[in-house]
């Protein structure tokens, strides 16, 4: 079949594609069947063999003109260098080392070599350190334990005493007779605050404070230089109190009268050395005005230290100190 014929018979089954398409006559739809027929006949007839030694003659004349090569060569694998040869050849020579600064020795560990001896030493040294690691963390979490067994022993007594508002029968020395005394208790108070989660929400202070207050107030007079000093020590002790001031004609201070009300505010901060691995306790106006400290080992706090702490806040005898240096 020539190419004219096979373009003929392509345009015809278009044509026969597009009548059925546009639902011509049963006439055109015979056509079409013919023309299926004569392209079955034409496979059918189709010599596979004959095919194959055409494109075999096709093959050789292209070859003949050059246009292909008569056997495919494939380049040569050649293996690598070794790393060692290519850099001998490449790079230029590695500088000597350059002594060490500490030129003492490593203790040699038996007969292993350097890297042995270093892997020893950096064992030893990692076991040290999780050691330490270790050791410190227990002793913070024995702080914690014991922070939590203060803050819930104060937070029941203050409900406690907040009912009950006792008569707390200390004297709160002034200067010289002058005293603080025949005061209750108003209100108290205790609380807790804990460290960051990342640093991991350990109890780091309980603070616990209450309010003392009576009747009646002090008078004291004060003269000269010492009048600033008095109103200095008022203010440090936290005392309410009013000033009556005497100024002669240079407007100087010559004497002053105070009127102290009784009424006293009283703390106790219990606060975490987690670097000393202890417990401080910071006092104000407890035993007397002003403040004083106390350092303990958490496995001072007990359940007898506390009783006696609390019978040191009503000012009954206690063996808090004594306890306290355990």
């Amino acid at each position: 079949m020539t190419d004219s014929d096979k373009t003929d018979q392509i345009s015809a089954i278009g044509e026969a594609i597009r009548a059925k398409r546009e639902r011509r006559s049963s006439t055109t739809r015979d056509d079409i069947e013919a023309l299926e027929a004569a392209l079955i006949a034409d496979i059918e007839a189709f010599d596979i063999d004959a095919a194959e030694r055409r494109a075999r003659r096709e093959y050789l004349a292209n070859t003949g003109a050059g246009m292909a090569d008569a056997e495919l060569v494939f380049p040569e694998i050649v293996p690598q260098k070794p790393a060692a040869t290519y850099r001998e050849n490449t790079l230029p020579p590695l500088p000597a080392p350059e002594p060490l600064v500490n030129d003492t020795p490593l203790p040699e560990i038996g007969n292993l070599g350097l890297l042995d001896q270093l892997r020893r030493q950096a064992e030893i040294r990692q076991r040290e350190i999780h050691s330490a690691l270790a050791e410190r963390t227990a002793v913070n979490e024995s702080i914690d334990q014991a922070l939590k067994h203060i803050f819930f022993f104060l937070h029941e007594m203050v409900q406690q005493l907040n009912i009950v508002k006792p008569g707390i029968p200390r004297d709160y020395l002034l200067i010289e007779q002058q005293v603080l005394n025949c005061l209750d208790w108003q209100e108290g108070f205790a609380d807790y605050r804990t460290q960051s989660q990342s640093a991991g929400a350990l109890v780091e202070l309980v603070t616990f404070s209450y309010h003392l207050k009576g009747k009646g107030s002090l008078q004291i007079q004060r003269e000269g230089p010492s009048v600033e000093r008095f109103r200095s020590t008022l203010f440090d002790f936290g005392l309410p109190f009013t000033c009556k001031d005497f100024k002669n004609e240079r407007h100087y201070v010559e004497r002053a009268e105070f009127d102290i009300r009784a009424d006293v505010s009283v703390s106790a901060r219990w606060r975490a050395d987690f670097a000393k691995g202890v417990i401080v306790l910071e006092t104000r106006n407890l035993e007397r005005l002003g403040s004083a400290l106390h350092t303990l080992r958490p496995s001072a706090i007990d359940q007898a230290l506390l009783d006696d702490f609390g019978h040191l806040v009503l000012g009954q005898p206690n063996r808090f100190r004594e306890l306290a240096k355990r």
